[in-house]
């Protein structure tokens, strides 16, 4: 290639990387308000982070419009091509974070007004905060190509999953001794949910780190430690799926 070529080349394969970083720092951002906005029952935070998913889903779009039009261009091969294609599903894993966190934010608009034990909340913080801390693990393990730390991740996620479900009982033996807790219970067991499956995108983006290092997929089974018992149609008909 000429040489103002590999230059324009290295340049779109860096906004590539920059624009995942700024999705990967908003989504943070959204997972950490959405969780304070909850635990002080926040309403105006908590639309903050519904009007705010707009720009991840908008630099989601520019990623994968970038990623398709470099792959018409350049014709990239090998480690290239991996880092091309791996941004496209790093972007879009970032792109559902967003949206769970947002779900997250919603449901404090619902539990407004109703009977609230405030110290239920804990476990719900609780798992924000290892489902952060792996997204911020992982997300540290692309921008340094760190085959290890995103390997530690991979094999992390069953700890989220055994917070969950710990969770889930503990909710539900409310609501069977408490039966004005039901509706807050309810709402909490949702928010958990979107924040644990915040931990499954991390794991995820672990596997396109892998990926895109190595050139292989990973043979083994992801290690999974949720037990709750928590339908399909439960989720969809709460926007998780």
């Amino acid at each position: 290639m000429p040489d103002h070529t590999v230059h324009a080349y290295d340049d779109e394969l860096t906004d590539l990387a920059r624009k995942i970083a700024e999705m990967g720092g908003l989504a943070e951002e959204q997972i950490a308000a959405a969780v304070a906005a909850l635990a002080a029952n926040d309403v105006a935070l908590a639309q903050e982070v519904i009007e705010k998913d707009q720009r991840i889903d908008r630099l989601q779009r520019e990623v994968e419009d970038g990623a398709i039009l470099m792959i018409a261009r350049r014709q990239p091969m090998a480690l290239d091509l991996r880092d091309i294609v791996g941004a496209m599903h790093i972007a879009r894993d970032l792109e559902r974070v967003g949206d769970h966190a947002k779900n997250t934010a919603k449901r404090v608009f619902a539990v407004e007004g109703s009977f609230a034990i405030p110290r239920l909340v804990v476990g719900v913080e609780h798992i924000a905060e290892l489902s952060l801390g792996a997204l911020k693990a992982v997300l540290d393990a692309y921008a340094a190509r760190d085959a290890a730390a995103a390997r530690n991740v991979w094999e992390r996620d069953d700890e989220i999953d055994a917070v969950h479900t710990s969770l889930f009982r503990e909710l539900l033996t409310y609501m069977m001794e408490d039966p004005r807790s039901i509706t807050f219970c309810t709402h909490l067991l949702f928010c958990a949910k979107n924040l644990e499956r915040i931990g499954d995108h991390a794991t995820n983006i672990a596997e396109t780190v892998l990926y895109l290092i190595s050139g292989s997929r990973l043979s083994e089974e992801r290690p999974k430690k949720d037990a709750s018992p928590m339908t399909s149609v439960a989720y969809k008909a709460a926007g998780l799926q």
